[in-house]
């Protein structure tokens, strides 16, 4: 049988690590993970050259250095930096000195400055280069750093990114350690020009992703700086989105035990969290921030009060001229009872007046009695500046204080109601990429409800994405709980679960996602970042209505 002679099995052991290299630059395109892919740059680098060691820098324009990412060095076990968890407490690479001069003693300095390899077959031996640190190493591990090899890596527009250094090539067959040959440096140097495109395709995507993200920040700085009140809506909701939807990935039964996300869909429900709101970046500013009943600009409250005085003095000068006609004729008893007659009055208006401004708070609820009340103080009359007789409130202000609930008016209410309608169409009017295509639906969910009654589209939970339930979830109870709206204080975690639990009951949230809400204590995680101590009360989950264990 004929035997492969020595130069054919050399083209075959070429013709395979060429394609090992071709598989490598492959894996290194798909990588997402900065510390993963310069870690598979290193560890692809040692295999196709058989190294026992190296290490790889990276490139700081600013600084011109170049600073250790990875270290690697198989006989000696050392692995540090990537995703080891060891940090590399060597200095960096200086390519300059203080002076200004370039520093070409150091062999990965003089490979970055010139954009050459440099192959040294024995460190101990090679002149014009600096090995005081290596030989340093060696003496303290008792390491012999023998053949060496640094490669700058430049992307496609010859800039340069770092550099691949590889120490102690060995002998595939004997295991000895041997020079770099030339198709070593050959391969190291076009696996050194894929990783330095993988990397600045890298860089490139983080630098988009972090331009987007600042984006995003500057529309929610725009939103949360148009309103004092509601400062932190936009930081909170994502923050407990992702909370309650790592729960949900991390349950093993029940109805979301399916439910899984990957670093892409946690990613797109991220943005989908910052953005969930930005449609606020039209509403106006006194309806967001209207804290009271008779609030616009300003409080009218303050009008009220001063019709009341008006009313008040109308009283005493009907008191004093009844008084002065009757004189002549003024017995005790009759001054008795218009004094009395005036002090009822007055007593009357002052109640009156108290009732008005406890209304113009807001509540909860407003029951049919305080509003036939407030009605009837609508019809006092009273003399305007221009000495024309009025009703005492304006059909606005009797709109406004017999408000059910709140403070806003249907017509406020479907104001702020409209920010959804303009965050759908502003989000669903960008181009989005592949993995971020689905952040219009769920950003534009967290206001439909599980029975079809919410809006702006009147989803039932069948045409809801588990992640767009999760926001609807998140934005109400953050706004339970949160201690800057102008008309509420910030309520308990056990009055917040109990509401929540009620909007279970009624078809308002997602029954199961409530449930993991509540099992996986998400609502006290959430607490101790962002309540205030008073407001982190001891739950009995025992008693939360609806709720499942």
């Amino acid at each position: 049988m004929k035997q492969d002679a020595p130069g054919d099995l050399q083209q075959v052991a070429m013709l395979s690590r060429l394609e090992e290299l071709n598989s490598i630059g492959i894996a290194l395109s798909n990588e997402r993970d900065t510390n993963r892919l310069l870690e598979k740059i290193m560890v692809a680098a040692k295999r196709i050259t058989n190294a026992d060691g190296g290490t790889l820098y990276l490139f700081d324009p600013d600084k011109q250095i170049l600073k250790f990412e990875i270290l690697r060095t198989d006989s000696l076990g050392i692995a540090m930096g990537g995703t080891t968890g060891v940090p590399i407490t060597f200095y960096p690479i200086q390519l300059y000195d203080a002076s200004g001069n370039p520093n070409h003693n150091m062999v990965v300095a003089h490979a970055a400055l010139t954009g050459t390899s440099v192959n040294i077959p024995d460190a101990y031996e090679a002149a014009g280069f600096d090995f005081s640190g290596t030989k340093s190493f060696d003496k303290k591990t008792g390491y012999r750093s023998t053949s060496l090899v640094a490669v700058p890596m430049r992307n496609h527009e010859n800039e340069l990114i770092g550099v691949l250094q590889l120490i102690n090539a060995h002998d595939r067959e004997s295991d000895k350690v041997v020079p770099f040959t030339r198709q070593d440096q050959s391969l190291l140097e076009s696996l050194a020009s894929q990783a330095a495109i993988a990397l600045t395709n890298q860089q490139l995507i983080q630098q988009m992703e972090a331009l987007f993200e600042s984006f995003i920040s500057l529309i929610n700085t725009a939103i949360d700086d148009k309103s004092e009140y509601t400062g932190g809506h936009c930081e909170r909701v994502p923050v407990l989105t992702m909370m309650l939807a790592e729960a949900v990935n991390r349950t093993t039964s029940g109805p979301l035990r399916n439910f899984e996300m990957t670093e892409k869909d946690r990613y797109e429900l991220k943005i989908a969290g910052l953005l969930h709101d930005c449609g606020k970046i039209t509403t106006p500013v006194h309806v967001v921030d209207k804290s009271t009943k008779l609030e616009t600009i300003f409080d009218r409250i303050h009008l009220v009060d001063t019709r009341f005085e008006v009313l008040k003095r109308d009283a005493e000068i009907r008191m004093l001229r009844t008084l002065y006609e009757e004189r002549s004729v003024m017995t005790a008893e009759r001054e008795d009872a218009i004094r009395a007659e005036y002090a009822a009055s007055i007593r009357q208006l002052d109640e009156d007046r108290e009732f008005i401004r406890h209304c113009n708070i807001g509540s909860e609820k407003m029951d049919e009695a305080h509003q036939l009340r407030i009605r009837k103080i609508a019809d006092y009359t009273w003399s305007n500046s221009l000495g024309e007789k009025a009703h005492f409130l304006s059909e606005n202000e009797l709109e406004n204080l017999c408000i059910r609930a709140g403070t806003l008016t249907e017509a406020e209410r479907h104001i702020i109601n409209h920010h959804i309608d303009v965050t759908i169409k502003m989000l669903e009017a960008l181009p989005w990429p592949k993995h971020l295509k689905k952040v219009p639906e769920y950003a534009g969910g967290h206001h439909e409800r599980m029975d079809g009654k919410g809006y702006p589209r009147g989803l039932t939970r069948e045409q809801m994405s588990v992640q767009a339930r999760v926001m609807g979830i998140a934005d109400i109870f953050e706004a339970l709980t949160a201690k800057d709206r102008p008309y509420k204080p910030g309520k308990t975690l056990t009055e917040s679960l109990a509401i929540l639990g009620q909007f279970k009951l009624n078809g308002h949230i997602d029954p199961d996602l409530f449930d993991v809400f509540v099992r996986e204590k998400v609502y006290l995680d959430y607490a101790k970042q962002f309540l205030d101590a008073d407001q982190i009360d001891v739950v009995d989950e025992a008693k939360i209505p609806g709720y499942v264990p």
